[in-house]
């Protein structure tokens, strides 16, 4: 009997395993299919390990394993974060956070039926895109608006819609990438349009793109640089530069704004932000942005503009596929509600609420973190830090906040990466920074509701970790 054969007679059988009262418990808690599944699945991972000459699983082992995959198959993998790293918009944390108040104001549209695709004023069908239609063209001043499912599919339907097999020009300076390797040079030959790019990296003119036009020009496009900043010896062709060039030519203009400022608001921090509305006064004839920014809504794509090319796009097939469900558009209309007036803007828009906080407010809560855990002597200290706005937004804007620096006596680097790593193993996690062998945790993204449960995430997280250090 080879080495192979030796190891496969060692593995337990399915039926035998499933007959321990320990996996009887688990398939009482689960389902009998869910944990043969697994069984299978972990037998047929040992039997693969002795084929490749690698150790295999103890029988005890074995058992652990059909548990830890049995529970990570049942259980939620979308949980809930304690988001303790300072950035407000996180694009690893589900970005914008919604906050109870949103939620609670469409728990009654989405918790039963609703009219998503009903005209209850003529009593037959009716399209779901006059949802939060209304609000965002009087918010913007658009004459009219379609929404997708992101961003990045509202530029492909924009380029593909009006500018396929055709050129789209647009200056070398606004080939912007950002998270998850979304490139517009990419998006561009995704969308079969033929890319012009125009100018330098840092300065474009208008002469640049005329002289790039000929017969087979179809769109002008523009691009906010919304995740990085060029200084210095720069130049860009502005937007009311841009759509005369258009009107010039007779070719539409489009522009991803990107970040989704719907209206300028009366906050410090934003002042040079471009926002939707001013951008559409210039006589833009196309402009895009996401849902879940600066607008603090969910992941959406919101095209807004002249009612001609509306109308185009909403006539094309495409749009069945990009289009958004009711639970988005209740989130969208809500969010978008609160632009009405700034005090409901900066009370219930998290993103809005958090960018306005004091230094006295985050101090305090950092304080209250602190008091909580020297508790449990937990040594700490609170430290000045930079907190960011995030989810490639804002690239320049660093806020003055306040961090709780983890103090342990005994630390090491080993030490704080093993600590780092199981906060983020907790019930509810906490995403923490790992700096220099230390962890800090951010108070301009938490709450005071948040420190009870972060505490005891720590405390948990701390003993394991140091007790098993000491052993």
């Amino acid at each position: 009997m080879n080495s192979a054969q030796e190891g496969f007679r060692k593995l337990p059988g399915v039926d035998k395993l499933l007959h321990l009262s320990e996996i009887k418990n688990l398939i009482a808690q689960y389902h009998l299919g869910l944990v043969t599944h697994v069984i299978r699945t972990v037998i047929n991972s040992c039997r693969n390990d002795i084929l490749s000459g690698n150790p295999t699983l103890s029988k005890e082992e074995i058992i652990e394993e059909v548990f830890r995959l049995t529970k990570k198959i049942a259980d939620k993998s979308l949980r809930p974060v304690i988001n303790a790293s300072g950035i407000i918009i996180h694009t690893n944390l589900g970005r914008a956070p919604y906050g109870r108040h949103l939620l609670n104001s469409v728990f009654e549209v989405l918790q039963g039926y609703n009219n998503l695709e009903f005209d209850l004023a003529k009593g037959s069908r009716g399209q779901r895109n006059d949802h939060a239609s209304e609000i965002l063209k009087f918010l913007t001043g658009a004459e009219d608006v379609v929404i997708v499912n992101n961003n990045a599919a509202a530029v492909m339907f924009i380029l593909r819609t009006f500018a396929r097999n055709k050129e789209v020009i647009v200056s070398r300076g606004e080939l912007i990438e950002i998270g998850g390797s979304f490139r517009i040079p990419d998006i561009m030959a995704a969308s079969d349009c033929k890319m012009v790019e125009v100018g330098a990296t840092n300065k474009t003119k208008p002469q640049d793109y005329e002289k790039a036009i000929t017969q087979d020009t179809a769109l002008l496009f523009k691009a906010h640089q919304s995740n990085y900043v060029i200084k210095g010896f720069t130049q860009e062709v502005d937007i009311a530069e841009l759509v005369a060039i258009g009107k010039k030519y007779q070719l539409p203009v489009a522009y991803d704004i990107g970040s989704g400022l719907l209206r300028k608001v009366n906050e410090r921090a934003l002042k040079n932000e471009p926002d939707v509305k001013q951008a559409l006064e210039s006589g833009i004839d196309l402009i895009c942005f996401s849902g879940d920014k600066l607008l603090g809504g969910p992941q959406a794509g919101i095209i807004a503009g002249k009612k001609k090319y509306i109308d185009i796009l909403k006539k094309e097939p495409m749009m069945r596929a990009l289009r958004v469900g009711k639970t988005t558009l209740a989130i969208l209309e809500t969010a978008c509600s609160y632009y009405l007036n700034d005090k409901n803007l900066f009370e219930h828009n998290v993103l809005f609420n958090t960018l306005n906080k004091s230094k006295e407010e985050i101090k305090e809560i950092a304080v209250l973190l602190k008091e909580s855990l020297d508790k449990y002597d937990i040594c700490s200290k609170i430290v000045d830090s930079k907190g960011k706005y995030g989810g490639g937004t804002l690239p320049d804007l660093e806020l003055d906040s306040y961090s709780l620096k983890l103090m342990p006596e005994d630390s090491d680097n080993h030490l704080a990466k093993s600590l780092y790593h199981k906060l983020l193993e907790q019930e509810q996690p906490v995403l923490s920074n790992l700096k220099s062998g230390a962890i800090f945790f951010d108070a301009l993204t938490l709450q005071k509701e948040d420190i009870p449960q972060i505490t005891e995430n720590i405390n948990l997280a701390f003993k394991e970790v140091y007790n098993r250090n000491k052993k």
